[in-house]
């Protein structure tokens, strides 16, 4: 099993986990545009249990554009986001791709809450979802 490893900008908080992540995707709801300060943000499907975190982290509280609950854990220091557990998906964490040590085995196999997307974003031939798939 590979160890997977990173933290947020400034380096205060550090998490990993083991084995390959469960989903690699492309959120473009709303809320995930605006809290990662961009049109998507790239997120990692792995099993909550499976993360190791270290260092103090502040979890803001929010609902998604399913109305369902949604945990947005970053670091009050930087501010960066770092994992994301969502109601519709329990046992699950949510890791923000860009905050990998090394991100460029990230490949999403799907868009998903692309009825939100910008208009300027082009999915290109990975499956695209209107809301969650399933």
């Amino acid at each position: 099993m590979s160890k997977t490893e990173g933290g947020c900008l400034c380096g205060e908080v550090r998490y990993s986990f083991q084995g390959d992540p469960a989903a690699a995707m492309v959120c473009h709801c709303t809320h995930c545009q605006k809290q990662s300060g961009s049109a998507f943000s790239t997120i990692l499907g792995v099993p909550e249990g499976a993360i190791q975190v270290s260092g103090e982290t502040k979890t803001y509280h929010d609902a998604g554009e399913s109305g369902k609950s949604v945990e947005r854990i970053f670091c009050p220091n930087c501010g960066s986001p770092l994992i994301s557990k969502v109601e519709v998906a329990p046992g699950m964490a949510f890791v923000k791709a860009g905050t990998l040590d090394d991100a460029s085995r990230f490949e999403p196999t799907a868009h998903i809450w692309t009825r939100s997307k910008q208009c300027w974003v082009d999915t290109g031939e990975t499956p695209a979802f209107d809301t969650n798939p399933g």
